[in-house]
């Protein structure tokens, strides 16, 4: 349990990805590893069976002809992937991390993962997907499969660039979720020094405001600086206005408190945080 790893892609938030893994290994002082991982699209292939309507020998032809794409294909997406991962270790050793690695692998991404997982910790990626409504429905599959099959930390890149926090906003709510949350951010050095705010989204209650009074304190007593709010309203609602309010800010929250069946009906609040966050969010499980 002692790497970064840093999974890039290519796509538009890489560079993000890229920086926030460069940020966290530095915070952490862990080695990292950058992960690039082809994956198959069966989508890609030709789903039609001509072998009715062209003759025998044609039909060969272009299946062979058909395996030469593929083979091309595949051979330009590992030139691609080599180039990605060589192009990230020379923006990490630029910002002087060591020591230092990157590899590509075939597959799916979550196997991947979870392979490495035993030497992992911490995982960032990047998300593709953002949600211009407070719908629950299409997070990112990747990330949402990612996170949902680890028990390491998740830290996912929300934009296209990496802003490095000047305080965390940690999303409370009084569970045993939560609460192992705030004892796990006190015992950790990536977010030491930086300013807290612990924010509820319910109703002001003694109760509440008792169990909020808590969690600071825990934080408090790790030496980090600690204001707590309680706004009325929903999660997805009243945290991201929170998070406009801050400046360079981080989401820290815990994953799916919720039970699968429930889940799987209605969504989850880390899911639609997750998709309406303008800031990165670091996953916590």
């Amino acid at each position: 349990m002692n790497k970064v790893y840093a999974c890039i892609d290519g796509l538009a938030n890489t560079s993000a990805v890229i920086d926030w893994a460069i940020w966290s290994a530095q915070r952490l002082d862990v080695p990292l590893e950058f992960l690039h991982v082809l994956e198959r699209h069966p989508e890609r292939a030709s789903l039609r069976d001509y072998s009715g309507s062209i003759g025998l020998g044609a039909h060969e032809a272009l299946l062979q002809e058909l395996s030469e794409l593929d083979r091309q294909r595949s051979k330009l997406a590992q030139e691609a992937g080599r180039q990605l991962l060589a192009s990230a270790r020379e923006r990490a050793t630029a910002a002087g991390v060591s020591p230092l690695d990157a590899q590509l692998r075939h597959g799916e991404l979550v196997d991947t993962v979870l392979a490495l997982e035993p030497d992992a910790r911490l995982f960032v990626l990047g998300e593709h997907y953002h949600a211009a409504a407070p719908s629950r429905l299409h997070l990112d599959h990747h990330v949402e499969r990612v996170i949902r099959s680890v028990k390491r930390p998740v830290l996912v890149a929300t934009g296209e660039r990496c802003i490095p926090p000047k305080r965390f906003v940690m999303a409370f709510d009084g569970s045993p979720t939560a609460r192992k949350t705030i004892a796990t951010v006190a015992a950790s050095p990536m977010l030491k020094g930086l300013p807290a705010l612990v924010a509820m989204a319910g109703h002001d209650t003694p109760a509440a405001r008792g169990q909020l009074s808590e969690a600071c304190q825990t934080l408090i007593s790790a030496g980090f600086q600690v204001d707590m709010e309680i706004t009325a309203g929903e999660p997805e609602q009243v945290l991201p206005a929170i998070l406009k309010a801050q400046e360079a800010t981080l989401l820290v929250m815990g994953a799916y408190g919720h039970s699968r069946i429930r889940q799987l009906i209605v969504g989850s609040t880390t899911t639609t945080l997750l998709r309406l966050s303008e800031v990165p969010v670091l996953i916590l499980r």
